[in-house]
């Protein structure tokens, strides 16, 4: 393994040991057992490694939540019954409906065993409010991100400027809105964060209205 990729291994080790804002130089090059000025000559800065460790970790973990498997129901933590998913083989007759809540299941499940991470993206993405580097790097990732999730999880697929890619787009949207915002209530306060079932609840609920209102 070389520098490079001994520091971006650094680097993701240190996002979720120390957090995006808490971590040096320094820190990447010692956990990377790698010279300091190495970080400079192979990412620029060390915002520029950071800011690509955040960014494949954040892919890695997206890609593990959106993994298509089947789901089982048990009892969560708030004593509500939570879809988890199972390590069964991948069922692509399920339900759009159950293929939802297991993937809503896999963040919550997330929440303790990727939350130094999760907890980092937060921060990562308060930096973008002061970086042009960090938002236009966050909205890539977004801008991909959506009709990978429609087509992943509705099948919906269609070519740049069509009708089928603007109904891609916004579901999504839809869909990120609802990741991002599990993530942050389950993060803030996981006594009252919904489980997968009752978010599933909340959106049948809301889409039975918007039918009503057409």
């Amino acid at each position: 393994m070389g520098h490079r990729e001994k520091l971006m291994a650094g680097a993701r080790r240190c996002l979720e040991e120390r957090g995006y804002a808490h971590t040096t130089s320094r820190d990447i090059a010692a956990a990377a057992n790698a010279p300091l000025g190495t970080i400079n000559y192979h990412y620029g800065s060390k915002e520029a490694l950071l800011n690509a460790a955040m960014l494949e970790s954040i892919h890695e973990w997206g890609a593990k939540v959106q993994a298509a498997e089947t789901p089982a129901h048990t009892t969560g933590t708030t004593g509500t019954t939570a879809t988890t998913a199972t390590t069964a083989t991948t069922d692509a007759t399920a339900s759009v409906g159950a293929r939802l809540e297991a993937m809503w299941a896999r963040v919550i499940e997330s929440q303790v065993t990727d939350r130094p991470l999760l907890v980092a993206a937060t921060e990562a993405f308060a930096q973008a409010e002061r970086s042009p580097e960090v938002r236009a790097q966050i909205a890539e990732a977004y801008e991909l991100a959506r009709p990978q999730l429609a087509a992943d999880l509705h099948g919906i697929r269609g070519e740049e400027g069509s009708a089928d890619a603007a109904t891609a787009r916004a579901v999504g949207s839809v869909h990120m809105a609802l990741v991002a915002g599990l993530t942050q209530q389950w993060l803030v306060d996981p006594e009252h964060a919904p489980s997968a079932s009752e978010l599933a609840a909340g959106l049948r609920a809301i889409a039975r209205s918007l039918d009503a209102d057409g």
